[in-house]
């Protein structure tokens, strides 16, 4: 007799790795979890025997309602993110941000040679052994 598990991932067809992802991740069964708790408290609290106007009333005016149902909503996000396998790039963003302002202000025709002077300076010292000679095409130093 094979398991509900089975059952379920041998009826899914291609969504498959989504609903083993779902299966199996702990983070993505709290989100859910965390999302619908959220939604139940505020559906508990808006619809306690009120009209459409009223409930929408409340929700216009109600910061704490507002703050929870963003909470549900963000909960529901992260646990679409898991699902679909999506990974936060916060990190490399900032990094390529840093990087090409870098570069930016390192090749700027206006002040780029100057502040490449100035840090050659800073990491190496005032030696001119770092410096771009430039007009040399020769293969090395020749010994005439």
């Amino acid at each position: 007799m094979t398991k509900t598990k089975d059952k379920l991932l041998d009826k899914t067809g291609s969504a498959r790795p989504y609903v083993e992802r779902a299966l199996t991740d702990e983070d993505l069964r709290q989100n859910v979890r965390n999302a619908f708790e959220s939604a139940r408290e505020v559906y508990n609290e808006l619809i306690g025997g009120r009209g459409p106007i009223p409930v929408a009333t409340r929700v216009a005016t109600d910061k704490d309602i507002q703050e929870r149902l963003k909470d549900a909503v963000e909960e529901l996000r992260q646990a679409a993110d898991r699902v679909q396998g999506k990974k936060d790039h916060g990190a490399r963003n900032t990094m390529l941000l840093l990087t090409g302002i870098a570069l930016g202000i390192l090749f700027n025709p206006v002040s780029g040679s100057q502040t490449r002077k100035w840090l050659s300076d800073r990491l190496f010292g005032t030696s001119d052994d770092f410096t771009y000679q430039g007009g040399n095409s020769g293969g090395g130093p020749s010994s005439n």
